[in-house]
């Protein structure tokens, strides 16, 4: 048996359609465009990569697009003060704020983020939106997991009385995940690095899910047969002659793997594809929000 690939970017065009169905919508009804403001501090290389891509997502859906650089020598204060301007800005319905930050605010990044107003954050990481999930009350939810949970949806793969495994514990994918199919009625357990038999654990998953940034983590003898695994690893290899810059690989093992389960995703080539498409949709969510 081979599984069914689950390609990120069959899923993610139909995120970005979605939502500029919706963002259309809030146009014609209200005269409103959603917008989004981005702040980068700095240069990161990479960092700058993302902020251009979500630039270019937010255009070609009709979304409006700030980018505000500010320079690597930016203080917390200069910084919130920043924050405070977009979350006064009636066209600003999402911030994002690029990490990593420079290492003489990094240690501020819990607070800078939480300055963010709950209606604006549209990474889902403020603490009333983490309780909102929590409880079942709506907010906005991280892009990553929640994007997981649509692409499920979309892809008709059953969660109500299925069993769950999450290998990663982080705040950003292991915790929401868990919550997000919870109200799924999913039943669901997380496992970490704590976790005894953690291999007979995830055997019992028919949605196994793996976030703990270890390449090729998950083996197949560690999968029941036919479930469905979905790797939101990204992980980049010692560099080789076929790989100059490193093969990217996932959390699983994905050749010996997709000869068990019943579908997966594949990286690259999956789940990080859908996590700026599930940002477009965070925007025009949090612009139908507060036009609440």
């Amino acid at each position: 048996m081979t599984a069914r690939i689950l390609e990120g970017k069959v899923f993610a065009q139909q995120f970005r359609e979605d939502a500029k169905k919706k963002a259309e919508a809030l146009r014609a009804k209200y005269g409103v465009q959603p917008g989004l403001a981005v702040v980068i501090v700095g240069s990161n290389p990479a960092s700058q990569v993302y902020v251009r891509n979500k630039h270019k997502s937010c255009e070609a859906l009709g979304i409006y697009s700030e980018v505000i650089e500010m320079p690597e020598t930016t203080t917390k204060e200069e910084l919130l003060a920043k924050i405070d301007a977009l979350n006064d800005d009636r066209k600003i319905h999402g911030i994002l704020v690029q990490l990593p930050l420079p290492k003489q605010i990094a240690a501020h990044e819990s607070e800078i983020l939480e300055r963010i107003r709950p209606e604006k954050d549209v990474d889902g990481f403020h603490p009333v939106n983490v309780g909102r999930l929590v409880t079942g009350e709506p907010g906005l939810v991280p892009c990553t997991p929640y994007g997981c949970l649509r692409m499920l949806e979309l892809a008709g793969i059953p969660m109500d009385g299925q069993r769950a495994v999450i290998i990663g514990r982080s705040n950003i994918v292991g915790k929401p995940m868990l919550h997000l199919l919870l109200g799924k009625n999913a039943t669901v357990t997380i496992c970490h690095s704590h976790t005894k038999d953690l291999p007979a654990v995830a055997r019992e998953a028919d949605i196994l899910v793996a976030a703990v940034g270890r390449p090729r983590f998950v083996t197949a003898d560690m999968v029941k047969k036919g479930a469905t695994v979905i790797d939101v690893g990204i992980n980049r290899l010692a560099p080789d002659e076929e790989h100059p810059k490193g093969k990217l690989v996932g959390d699983v093992d994905f050749e010996s793997v997709k000869e068990v389960a019943g579908a997966i995703t594949p990286v690259p080539g999956g789940v990080g594809l859908l996590t700026v498409a599930m940002l477009m949709e965070n925007v025009v969510r949090a612009a139908e929000m507060q036009l609440r």
